[in-house]
């Protein structure tokens, strides 16, 4: 039996070495029927989509009203052949993805197999492995030429439908109809009236007939589920709101949560409303195509008007002012308790007028009215709005004396009302398309920024009151504490809010844009069009487009440079253990180093590299050598400055007679503010190649010393006493050194008394030496201890009378007269 078995093995492994190069081309020419199987997928998808096109240019030909970017498609047709077109070309890159490692391990192997040699007979094996090889290669090649083709292709598709899109988009908001105050447009809307009457008779029809399909204890049961479905959202608002009150740290994160949950509730109320709505008219699955993609829009259209309401609503907080997130005045939010409603109402009713003539295929007329009526509708209420927040604005500015409007609000109130008076006017004279467009437009707008505004500051405090919040907030012994008293967690809470905040801008433009049928790849795109013309200057090529991207991305960079400054000094660098001067220093480096990076993005984005720029360089060497070597030696100075440190912003520095606090250290020079709040510029260089006394550097103590001559006759002990009580009695002299009084000796018929003490800062020496000064001469006084005077010398002028004798020294004694001599 062991022998059986060991035969019958042998037997099995040669059989599969056997059928192991015929399993191979097998596998092979399986994987490549798939492969050519996605290819004719693809292509058919392409094709259909290129044949939509040729199709409706054809008939907009043929009918002779269209012209070359209006191809009679509506926009939803057009998004939906360029969506197609886009997956076609995703999955064309995919294919030709996965096809190129292939063939380069096919062409690997055939480069084993080496190259026959002529004359010589090659083994039947290993030419039957190189036929199929070479098979397979060729094959693969094919179909990775082929889908390289189609994903070209479909990019190319896809930007001609993109192009048409926004081409079409284009000619229709510029077509001017008759104007709605005109007769003829009510002549040509009651001459379409009876069969437009016809159609949207015949959908409400439909809809009504599915209405009935449903059973009458449904319908009855449908009003009481809702109002349980909104009892049960508002419980749990209730419960949430409790939460926040008892455990979400104070602050302004309880009133962003409250907005959200605000948010989320009304989206879900009226999200509930059309899932019920859409469950009874579809009871029956009866519902005409054309009704029941209606019904299906209109309860998308519920849940977006939902969330509208509970923005708006959230944001103006006008029965809760305390938990209004928000800086607005009651008053200017109780002026809009209803416009939240009112707003919501006439975008719900503009979209459904909208959608239901192009659902009935109204005709041209009765489009035109509807637009035109729904958009001044709503128009209309933006506008009332918008009056009544004007004016309670103005009350709340006349109210307080000195205070005027802010820029930016008042900025966005020109804006609106500038958008808004146009689209009335457009609407009223005939432009109906491009007034419609921007009645929606700014509603759209609104809801994109409130969108943002109230996620950027729930990010924001979310991150900063659980990630970086103190202990008491966010609970205590969290977190490690870092010397400067803040915690590692509130600098990761701070550039994580900083770029998530970013990223919700860049979302929020993106979004703005979409209405337009612009994305950044149809930017990038449309830019790239302006590569064909260029000014040659030299050898260099100055190319409109690349000028112009330049110019946006110095534009940028400089913008982005500043606000990174602004939130380095304002937001993370306080987060950290660095002193004010450190923090000063650092932000100023990242400025200079931000500058130089813009400008360098700036020059590339011109098509100017570095190397290009070295006779400049070159050129500016020699200038620098012999006129800008003062500046340079100042700015290498600046940078020395910023990078050693032998001195920082706020410190006292003495330099050649002037002294006083540093303010700010720039690239050529450093301003110095002297004690009668004058600025004194110095030159960086001064602090590198000169002396300078730093008082603050290494010690910020100040010393207050007192030096008091006290007659011999005096009570030494006493007078000590009352020096040092007095240095102890002041509150801003510290314990810590303590203060201290010597006896400096004796100086004539005086006692030299020499008191110190140290105060936190040298800057407030001169006060505290007054102050004890006063305090130890009241102390002396009412000891009745007078201070000691010095000795003085008295100097005699001679008499310019006398004789020069006399003026040599003092007068000489006169001789008593002797006898007479005879």
């Amino acid at each position: 039996m062991p022998a059986f078995r060991r035969l019958l093995f042998k037997l099995l492994l040669s059989s599969c070495a056997l059928l192991a190069p015929l399993a191979l081309p097998i596998a092979a020419t399986a994987q490549s029927s798939e492969t050519d199987a996605a290819l004719d997928g693809i292509r058919q998808q392409v094709d259909a989509a290129q044949q939509s096109v040729k199709r409706a240019a054809a008939a907009s030909s043929a009918a002779g009203t269209g012209d070359a970017g209006d191809l009679g498609l509506a926009d939803d047709e057009l998004q939906n052949l360029r969506s197609n077109a886009a997956a076609a070309r995703t999955k064309a890159a995919d294919l030709a993805d996965k096809l190129a490692p292939q063939l380069a391990g096919v062409q690997a192997r055939v480069a084993e197999l080496g190259t026959p040699q002529p004359g010589t007979k090659e083994d039947a094996d290993v030419a039957s492995q190189r036929a199929a090889l070479t098979k397979e290669r060729n094959d693969l090649d094919s179909q990775l030429k082929l889908a390289r083709l189609l994903a070209v292709e479909s990019e190319q598709l896809s930007a001609q439908l993109g192009s048409l899109r926004r081409s079409q988009f284009q000619a229709r908001l510029g077509e001017r109809t008759s104007s709605i105050l005109a007769s003829r447009f009510w002549s040509e809307l009651a001459d379409d009236y009876p069969r437009d009457a016809q159609r949207v008779v015949a959908l409400t029809g439909d809809v009504a007939q599915a209405a009935r399909a449903a059973p009458l204890s449904v319908w009855l049961l449908a009003p009481f589920a809702l109002a349980a479905a909104w009892w049960l959202l508002r419980w749990l608002q209730k419960r949430m709101l409790r939460w926040l009150t008892t455990r979400a740290p104070a602050g302004r994160l309880r009133r962003s949560l409250h907005a959200a949950i605000e948010t989320l509730r009304w989206t879900a109320n009226f999200g509930a409303a059309a899932t019920l709505l859409y469950a009874l008219l579809s009871w029956s699955r009866s519902l005409p195509p054309a009704a029941e993609g209606l019904l299906a829009e209109f309860c998308g259209m519920l849940w977006f008007g939902g969330y509208m309401y509970g923005l708006t609503k959230a944001l103006t907080c006008a029965d809760k002012p305390s938990w209004r997130l928000p800086p607005l005045p009651d008053s200017v939010a109780a002026s809009q308790r209803w416009f939240p409603l009112q707003i919501t109402v006439a975008s719900l009713a503009t979209w459904l007028a909208e959608r239901l003539a192009v659902r009935v295929n109204a005709s041209l007329s009765l489009t035109v009215a509807v637009n035109c009526i729904v958009a001044l509708v709503l128009g209309l209420t933006l506008v009332r709005g918008l009056i009544r927040t004007e004016r309670r604005w103005r009350r709340e500015f006349a109210a307080e004396r000195g205070h005027t409007r802010p820029l930016p609000l008042a900025i966005f109130a020109a804006l609106n009302w500038l958008v808004l008076t146009t689209a009335v006017v457009c609407l009223l004279v005939g432009y109906v398309a491009f007034g419609s467009f921007a009645v929606k437009q700014v509603v759209w707008g609104a809801v994109v920024v409130g969108t943002a505004y109230l996620l950027a500051a729930l990010v924001d405090d979310l991150l900063m009151a659980w990630l970086a919040g103190e202990p008491h907030e966010a609970g205590a012994g969290s977190g490690v504490a870092t010397p400067g008293g803040r915690r590692p967690a509130a600098q990761v809470a701070v550039l994580a809010s900083g770029v998530l905040r970013l990223a919700l801008l860049l979302l929020a433009l993106l979004l703005l844009l979409a209405p337009f049928g612009e994305g950044p790849a149809d930017l990038l795109r449309r830019g790239g069009h302006w590569q064909q013309q260029a000014l040659a200057v030299g050898e260099f090529k100055l190319q409109p487009a690349a000028l112009l991207q330049a110019l946006l991305v110095l534009l940028l960079g400089l913008t982005a440079v500043r606000l990174l400054r602004r939130w380095l000094s304002d937001r993370y660098l306080p987060t950290t253990a660095l002193d004010p001067g450190m923090r000063a220093s650092a932000t100023s480096l990242f400025g200079y180093a931000g500058v130089v990076v813009a400008v360098s993005l700036a020059l590339s984005a011109m098509g100017i590299g570095l190397e290009r720029i070295a006779w400049v360089a070159s050129a500016l060497s020699v200038g620098i050598g012999f006129g800008l070597q003062a500046v340079v030696q100042n700015f290498v100075s600046g940078l020395i400055l910023l990078a050693e440190r032998p001195v920082k912003v706020g410190d006292w520095v003495s330099l050649g007679g002037v002294e006083g606090d540093i303010r700010r250290i720039n690239v050529r020079a450093t301003e110095i503010q002297m004690g009668d709040r004058s600025t004194v510029i110095v030159p960086n260089s001064e602090f590198i190649t000169k002396v300078v006394r730093n008082v603050t550097m290494a010690e910020p103590l100040g010393l207050v010393q007192i030096k008091l001559p006290v007659p011999l006759a005096a009570d030494a002990e006493q007078v000590r006493t009352l020096m040092f009580e007095a240095y102890q009695a002041h509150g801003d002299v510290l314990a810590a050194p303590a203060p201290n009084v010597l006896l400096d000796g004796v100086d004539g018929a005086n006692l030299l008394f020499n008191a110190t003490g140290f105060v936190s800062s040298p800057r407030a020496v001169a006060g505290v030496r007054s102050t004890l000064l006063f305090d130890v001469l009241k102390r002396l006084h009412d000891a009745k201890i007078t201070l000691g005077v010095a000795p003085t010398t008295v100097l005699l002028r001679p008499d310019p009378n006398l004789p020069p004798s006399s003026a040599a020294g003092p007068p000489t004694p006169t001789p008593p007269p002797g006898p007479s001599a005879g």
